[in-house]
């Protein structure tokens, strides 16, 4: 089993930052829900703008808040403003990275969803790993990464 990326919330802007809160990220339902991101899960979080690095468990704030809150200890690695990168992830046997699909949201300065990517990963003809990030309509973004040794 590998540890995969799941889906992300890459540079979402923290709304606030509660010590005084008994630990976790609070994050829009609506966000979690188009990334695949759980209530009570546990993501990865990285600090654009510090590089601090934390792992936490989401809970659900309002609907349509855009909100994104670090409560407790996690209050003191982001403060407002901080554009952060959250991930979630899965195990998966590594014969099955190809069915894995995983959501990408990117967001704008007030938490708006700019962009809805894909992570796809295929199998070429030598048996090659090819990584591609899909636009909303199934359209590559990037240049393809070949990696050897697909099983």
């Amino acid at each position: 089993m590998r540890k995969l990326v799941a889906g992300k919330l890459h540079g979402i802007h923290v709304t606030e930052a509660n010590l005084n809160y008994h630990g976790s990220i609070t994050l829009d339902p609506a966000h979690c829900e188009e990334a695949g991101i759980l209530p009570m899960e546990f993501v990865e979080i990285w600090n654009k703008n510090s590089g601090a690095r934390i792992s936490t468990y989401v809970i659900l704030g309002v609907r349509g808040s855009r909100c994104c809150v670090l409560n407790g200890a996690a209050a003191r690695t982001c403060q407002p403003g901080d554009q952060i990168i959250i991930c979630n992830s899965i195990y998966l046997a590594e014969h099955k990275i190809t069915e894995l699909k995983p959501k990408v949201l990117t967001f704008d300065a007030q938490n708006n969803v700019v962009d809805r990517l894909t992570y796809s990963v295929s199998c070429d003809e030598d048996n090659r790993y090819r990584f591609e990030i899909l636009d909303d309509n199934a359209k590559p973004l990037s240049v393809p990464l070949l990696v050897s040794g697909a099983s």
